[in-house]
């Protein structure tokens, strides 16, 4: 004899959302990383955020982290994708090679920190940036707090990559970790929105683009 859930699910199949598959709310706000360790580790990067990228070492793959998602983004015909005051110029054939739309990038180095904060949050709100990578200064928690929501009104994901040892408050909805790991990159999760314990994983991540 079937029990009342066997039964609901002969009936139901397609109206029924079983645990394994994951949460469907929670997916529909996560953009596809395109790396499948980065995908088992995290699901996929969060839409209408920022995310925080740490690390003590420049070049141990925090960019190829991102490409295969700003190749993706790239192809959207009506958006940018912001680099604010990248340390370094990107390298154009690199990322072309990866599918990168070069079209469809935009680079600015604002001197002042007030028209930094400024050209982050008016990207970020906007609406015509689906992503704004983002190398700024240490940032108060009031400013984090307004840049997250301008991510949220504009659904835009921002990437902010910081170089510290210390960790400290953020609002924002993903903060990572770093690390080098001989040949790999330790990628240590440590906050994650929703998410009820850390978690780390070993990438293949090659040098900086």
């Amino acid at each position: 004899m079937k029990t009342a859930v066997e039964e609901l699910l002969a009936r139901h199949p397609q109206r029924l959302w079983r645990a394994e598959a994951g949460n469907p709310g929670r997916q529909k706000h996560l953009q596809d990383p395109g790396h499948s360790e980065v995908r088992d580790l995290l699901g996929g990067w969060p839409r209408g955020a920022i995310t925080e990228i740490h690390s003590q070492v420049e070049g141990i793959g925090e960019l190829r982290l991102l490409l295969p998602t700003i190749a993706a983004l790239s192809q959207q015909e009506k958006r940018w994708i912001l680099w604010c005051l990248p340390p370094y110029i990107p390298y154009a054939p690199a990322l072309a090679a990866a599918g990168v739309r070069l079209d469809r990038m935009l680079i600015i180095h604002p001197r002042q920190r007030q028209d930094q904060l400024w050209t982050l949050e008016s990207a970020l709100r906007s609406g015509t940036c689906s992503a704004v990578l983002a190398w700024p200064p240490a940032l108060e928690e009031a400013a984090q707090r307004r840049l997250q929501l301008a991510a949220e009104t504009g659904n835009s994901m921002g990437f902010f990559f910081y170089r510290d040892v210390v960790s400290q408050r953020s609002p924002a909805a993903l903060r990572l970790r770093l690390q080098p790991a001989g040949e790999h990159t330790r990628v240590q999760v440590e906050k994650r929105r929703g998410a009820t314990a850390p978690a780390a994983a070993n990438l293949e991540l090659p040098l900086a683009i």
